[in-house]
């Protein structure tokens, strides 16, 4: 088990610590959960029911990417409102299969959103070797991008790989 703060904004500045949020990930045998703790800013919902949901980083959302060799990773997409999205990808945006199913349940409570989600094991990266959690929230000029590990260039881009923390499970 490990638990990785979101405590910068996505270039590198530090968050205050209302701003921050918490991911725990515990990785069994079978399975990888996580568990999230994060500020909730009221963000509009996506207007489909609750499940899977593509696009979902156009949302208030925290981001779980699991990297392994080759450019191998696993992106997974976690909602206040219980939406969620997976995808396995191989080589930068090059999504293989999307839409995988996860258990995940989510609950709001007041300033702040709480989250366990439960993915198998089989969808991640075999041999694991970076990852990085990520939180997007706001609309429009208020839409703010933070990190765990920041990854600084001209604009935000959560697929900048090189540059995530070490896989520490």
């Amino acid at each position: 088990m490990i638990r990785l703060v979101i405590g910068y904004t996505w270039d590198g500045a530090v968050l205050p610590e209302a701003d921050r949020a918490s991911v725990v990930l515990t990785l069994t045998e079978s399975e990888l959960v996580i568990e999230v703790d994060a500020p909730y800013r009221g963000d509009p919902p996506p207007t489909g029911p609750v499940g899977p949901t593509d696009r979902l980083w156009e949302h208030e959302v925290i981001e779980v990417f699991v990297v392994g060799e080759g450019e191998r990773y696993t992106e997974i997409e976690l909602s206040p409102h219980g939406h969620h999205w997976v995808l396995r990808l191989e080589g930068i945006r090059s999504p293989m299969t999307r839409g995988i199913p996860i258990a995940f349940e989510a609950t709001i409570e007041g300033e702040r959103w709480r989250g366990i989600a439960r993915i198998e094991r089989s969808h991640l990266p075999d041999e694991p070797v970076r990852c990085n959690v990520f939180r997007i929230s706001g609309v429009g000029t208020a839409r703010r991008f933070a990190a765990w590990v920041p990854v600084p260039g001209p604009a935000p881009d959560f697929h900048r790989l090189e540059q995530f923390g070490p896989w520490l499970l």
